[in-house]
């Protein structure tokens, strides 16, 4: 019986497949710098059981981070802070035709929960609640993870 040719295929740039380890080596930082950027909240790297991978996407974003932490001088809480009122690009000052092909683009400014737009109050009760949902989310991790 014949095998059937499957064609390769391009790993796509949001794909996990980086182990913390590579990832740290790539960024020629710590592992432990990856875990405080978690920590912080200022990345998300995919969780395949007790490990953390990381895209290219990730890996991209952490770059710009590391740019804007130590070269702008910005460090992370303020960091942190202005990414919920603009998106990264802004805050970076990269132009459009790179901000729009970023595969990394971060934008905690605009809430995921739907929302009315142009209602502020509607907008500030889709943060508030964003906020409620990231925190049940991580109380239910630790419990798990604990148990």
């Amino acid at each position: 019986m014949a095998r059937k040719r499957s064609e390769i295929q391009p790993i796509s740039p949001d794909a996990s497949i980086y182990p913390i380890g590579v990832a740290a080596r790539m960024l020629n930082v710590h592992p432990r710098t990856l875990r405080i950027y978690e920590t912080e909240g200022l990345i998300q790297p995919t969780h395949v059981g007790s490990r953390r991978m990381f895209s290219a996407n990730d890996i991209q974003w952490i770059t710009c981070l590391r740019k804007l932490i130590h070269e702008e001088g910005i460090s992370i809480p303020g960091l942190k802070k202005l990414l919920e009122f603009a998106p990264c690009w802004e805050i970076k000052g990269c132009p459009v035709d790179i901000h729009e092909s970023c595969g990394a683009i971060v934008d905690r400014a605009t809430p995921r929960i739907p929302h009315k737009a142009g209602d502020a109050a509607a907008l500030k009760a889709a943060k508030v609640a964003e906020k409620e949902k990231k925190k049940t989310g991580s109380q239910k991790k630790k419990r798990s993870s604990s148990g």
